[in-house]
């Protein structure tokens, strides 16, 4: 996979011909590869957005206690944090409040949508991860490596497959046979 710098733009929406509505994000590129084609399958990393101090039910999804049975206090509280004397301390790794976000993160599945050579931007499908301006790495198979892998339908079909094409010349062959 070839790896290329950019930086995130903004998010924006294409509408196709068929109606449907694309989600894609405008990625400038310091030098665009020009391998990078529409359809071409790639990946981002970029940094997150930060979300500051975050408490358990925010930041691990936590349920937080009970609203009733004098539970005044405890309604966004983590619960118990372990053990009492043994072990005698809390466990590397305990699910606890702190800063949310601000982490490398890889979004796989992507796809360029279109591409503006004069601009050096590509519209990619599906959001990126991190605010406007936000450096990226992006990974993309070149085009003419991604054309000859397996499954591209570049290589035959295989023995008892019929595509398209291969219904037609059956069928002429039977009319010529009669």
């Amino acid at each position: 996979m070839k790896q290329v710098k950019a930086q995130k733009v903004e998010m924006s929406q294409i509408f196709r011909e068929d109606g449907r509505v694309v989600p894609v994000t405008l990625v400038k590129f310091e030098k665009l590869p020009g391998d990078l084609k529409p359809g071409s399958a790639v990946e981002v990393i970029g940094t997150s957005k930060g979300k500051g101090f975050a408490g358990v039910m925010k930041r691990h999804g936590f349920a937080g206690g009970p609203a009733t049975h004098g539970q005044s206090d405890r309604a966004r509280a983590p619960g118990s944090i372990g053990g009492g004397t043994t072990p005698g301390r809390v466990y590397r790794g305990k699910k606890m409040p702190g800063r949310m976000g601000s982490e490398r993160v890889t979004v796989k599945g992507l796809s360029v949508v279109e591409v503006d050579e004069e601009r050096k931007i590509a519209k990619i499908s599906g959001s990126i991860p991190g605010p406007r301006k936000a450096k990226l790495l992006v990974r993309y198979e070149p085009a003419e490596i991604a054309s000859q892998e397996p499954g591209n339908g570049s290589e035959e079909a295989p023995q008892g497959s019929e595509t398209p094409d291969t219904k037609e010349t059956a069928k002429e062959e039977q009319k010529d046979e009669s």
